[in-house]
């Protein structure tokens, strides 16, 4: 399970066991009735199927996803692969700075004021600014004041929430606080893997407009046909067996998780997913807001307030849909989500969630009361307000959303790589709901994702291939 402890605070989070396992294996070849031989991860032709532009894999077509070891019976003998996440990507064994002594975690959580943080952090600037030339006059600007304010309300919280977590995970060995057991290991610094995948979508839009009544709505990955990539971006794909895939785009090649269905388009492409004629109970969004920290590194395009709201929330939320956003830190956002955007969507504001980023040995990755960043994220909860006997009737026998929890994990490198709320959310929704998360980078089996970067991090080269003896 990726929940490693839930307490009254919140959950402990196992984020790379989660991807491990969402069923990743599949076969490295197999024959078929004309006896030719093919291998999954290139592209054919012969009796079997043929793929160009987007290969598929076609596995396992029902039953359960099978273990390492398992024998997979087949027309003749096939060998089975089975991919894990790269476990570097989650070696995050230091913090990123380090907190003073006094300011650690285990050393309890002093009480301290919004004038003691203001002091703190001013000391902070001007120690990481002295060779600085452009120094400025006035230390902190209203933003700034306000997320400080912020900060002084919710630090308490998760100060002591994330400290029983981490009490529990030092406890079960999940976390290792011994300086020693972590002496050997090294941070590594992956090498950049790049997404051309937001280009693409930009590229189809110059593609000659398909005839409606023609096009399809779903393509199935167990389908034997080739398909061209301006069908592949104009409606959802489905890998609807139990088995993991491989797709191949552009000539690199992605892992598709069992039961899982995507998007890939970006915002001015989203009427695909309309089409596809879905009502969630469960959305997820990460919008890339804008910021300065984005304009300056480029990373990926961001969208304004404006845009944000212009998505079709409505039209994709079934009844008493549970609405999950991730915010910055900027008030200015929170404030958004809270005050515009979610009334905007008929969304009732339910709870403010936090995300806390620990090392393995149970240490904040940035100090707590640092100003420039925090070692937590925001997600506010909210409710689609519908009718009011049809609200009920769905929320019978399903938790209240608590008003405040935290979720502590050890995160990703990889930029902007969120962990999974499948589990955590489990107590709140029914089960076998429909899910979806917008703006995703990442896949997961029983969900429906959409993004321009939609496979981003289903890319190969982050697996590691588990040959089976």
């Amino acid at each position: 399970m990726s929940v490693v402890h839930r307490l009254t605070a919140g959950w402990l989070v196992d984020h790379l066991s989660f991807i491990n396992q969402c069923g990743y294996e599949i076969c490295d070849s197999f024959a078929c009735p004309g006896g030719i031989t093919l291998d999954a991860s290139n592209t054919s032709t012969g009796d079997c199927h043929t793929t160009s532009t987007f290969a598929a894999t076609s596995l396992l077509r029902d039953g359960p996803i099978p273990g390492p070891g398992d024998a997979i019976e087949t027309e003749g003998k096939a060998e089975k692969t089975r991919y894990m996440f790269r476990e570097e990507f989650f070696d995050i064994s230091k913090p990123h700075i380090a907190a003073a002594p006094e300011e650690q975690l285990s050393q309890g959580c002093p009480e301290v004021s919004l004038t003691e943080i203001e002091a703190d952090s001013n000391r902070e600037h001007q120690e990481g600014t002295k060779s600085d030339k452009r120094k400025r006059k006035c230390v902190f600007n209203q933003g700034e004041l306000d997320a400080l304010e912020y900060h002084s309300k919710v630090r308490k919280l998760i100060w002591e929430g994330t400290l029983h977590l981490v009490q529990e995970g030092l406890k079960s060995g999940f976390l290792h606080g011994s300086a020693a057991e972590l002496c050997c290991r090294k941070n590594v610094i992956p090498g950049h893997i790049g997404c051309a995948l937001a280009e693409l979508c930009e590229m189809a839009k110059q593609f000659p407009a398909a005839n409606e009544s023609d096009q399809q709505v779903v393509h199935v990955l167990d389908d034997e046909n080739s398909v061209p990539e301006q069908n592949l971006l104009s409606c959802v794909t489905e890998n609807s067996s139990n088995c993991a895939k491989i797709v191949v785009l552009m000539g690199q090649k992605y892992l598709v998780p069992p039961r899982s269905s995507f998007l890939l388009s970006d915002i001015s492409c989203l009427q695909p997913l309309l089409n596809y004629k879905k009502r969630y109970d469960v959305i997820v969004i990460d919008p890339p807001w804008e910021n300065k920290s984005v304009k300056r590194s480029n990373r990926y395009s961001h969208l304004s307030s404006w845009q944000i709201k212009q998505i079709p929330v409505p039209a994709l939320a079934a009844p008493n849909c549970l609405v999950v956003t991730w915010v910055t830190n900027r008030q200015k956002h929170l404030r958004f989500v809270k005050e515009e955007l979610y009334p905007h969507w008929s969304v009732k504001t339910l709870a403010e969630w936090h995300w806390v980023k620990i090392t393995r040995a149970g240490e904040f990755v940035l100090p707590l009361d640092s100003l420039h960043k925090k070692p937590y994220e925001v997600l506010v909860l909210g409710r689609v307000q519908g009718d009011v006997k049809e609200t009920l009737r769905k929320s019978e026998d399903v938790l209240p959303i608590p008003e405040h929890k935290i979720i502590v994990s050890i995160p990703c490198s990889l930029h902007s790589h969120k962990p999974p709320l499948t589990a955590v959310l489990t107590e709140f929704i029914k089960p076998d709901v429909e899910c979806l998360e917008l703006f995703a980078r990442n896949l997961q089996p029983g969900w429906t994702s959409w993004g321009n970067e939609v496979l981003k991090f289903q890319h190969m080269d982050y697996f590691t291939p588990l040959q089976n003896e």
